[in-house]
């Protein structure tokens, strides 16, 4: 068995930065992820996506931010199970906790530290006839690697951040790109619309409104994709090398519904005091978490993180008078384990 201060279910960025921050206060850390390296969906699903509002980073990618919190987790030598999903939470007689696996392996702490992100999740798919067929032939629903695409001609059908910030980057590599929204306004942040206008103005890409993706076709591979225009029905006939509808991702909790929490939907509610949940010892840190003015962003993951620790600590040491120190003065050495 698997012994420590803190269990982190999942490995992205919020899990990732909680062991920095339980380091700076003695406490060891354990995470456990389903995927088989850390960094979540950023590693997972678009390690090079830019990422803009990360303070002091004008931009990075996604990868690179995983690759920076791992490194800056490295001091406190923390524990990973990867490839494994949590199953099952029981609690001992000594008021700690054990999480068991999928596959069985088993882990023993005072404090768990639910950072799961969305939980389980898979592509939201649009209706259309031969879409499986065309899976990985020229339909993709995630970006890994935009090397894929150079030179290629690409359709990308959506309107929030991913459609809008793909079809800017991939506009640099990509032969010939087209955005199809069926909506005149956008979902996404404002800067990239406007980015995206421009891209359209100067001829950079294909910016179709008010328009779907109606038909898929090929022999064996996506060769090209059919449009209609809502507003005027017009029919357009577009080659193409690869299609990528970027809808978003449905989010299912999976095991994390029989934990006897108190769920909102697909999330669970916590106290904003330190992120606790109704269950004591228990707590949901970033995406996976909701409250009132819940912001889903990596940022504020970091601070429901800090918090959390600082909760953690008084948890674990309730006779001890935990004294705020900061890096600047003590710098990372003088607080490794």
């Amino acid at each position: 068995m698997i012994e420590t201060d803190i269990i982190i279910i999942g490995a992205g960025p919020t899990g990732l930065f909680t062991v920095f921050e339980a380091g700076l206060v003695k406490l060891r850390c354990h995470l456990i992820d389903a995927l088989p390296q850390p960094g979540g969906q950023l590693a997972e699903i678009y390690p090079k996506k830019p990422i803009y509002d990360i303070p002091g980073f004008p931009s990075v990618l996604a990868g690179e931010l995983v690759d920076n919190l791992v490194k800056q987790a490295e001091p406190f030598n923390p524990g990973y199970t990867l490839g494994e999903r949590a199953e099952k939470i029981t609690k001992t007689d000594d008021d700690q906790f054990i999480v068991t696996t999928n596959r069985g392996t088993e882990h023993k702490a005072p404090v768990i530290a639910i950072a799961g992100g969305l939980g389980c999740f898979e592509p939201r798919k649009p209706e259309l006839d031969r879409l499986e067929e065309f899976e990985d032939k020229g339909v993709d629903y995630i970006i890994k690697d935009p090397e894929k695409f150079r030179d290629k001609k690409v359709v990308i059908a959506g309107g929030g951040d991913s459609a809008l910030d793909w079809t800017i980057f991939l506009a640099d590599v990509a032969s010939e790109v087209t955005l199809v929204h069926r909506r005149k306004g956008f979902r996404g942040a404002l800067d990239s619309v406007e980015k995206v206008e421009q891209l359209a103005v100067k001829g950079k890409i294909d910016l179709i409104k008010t328009a779907q993706i109606t038909g898929l076709n090929g022999n064996g591979t996506l060769s090209s994709v059919d449009i209609v225009n809502k507003e005027t029905e017009e029919e357009i006939h577009r080659d193409t090398d690869y299609f990528i509808p970027l809808f978003g991702l449905s989010p299912k909790l999976g095991p994390i519904r029989d934990w006897e929490l108190n769920l909102n939907k697909e999330s669970i509610s916590v106290d904003t005091l330190d992120y606790s949940t109704n269950v004591p010892g228990i707590y949901a840190i970033g995406d996976i978490n909701d409250y009132e003015g819940k912001l889903r962003l990596i940022l504020c993951g970091f601070h429901e993180a800090t918090l959390m620790v600082q909760s953690a600590y008084k948890r674990i040491h309730p006779e001890k008078n935990l004294v705020l120190k900061y890096t600047t003065v003590s710098g990372v050495n003088g607080f490794e384990n």
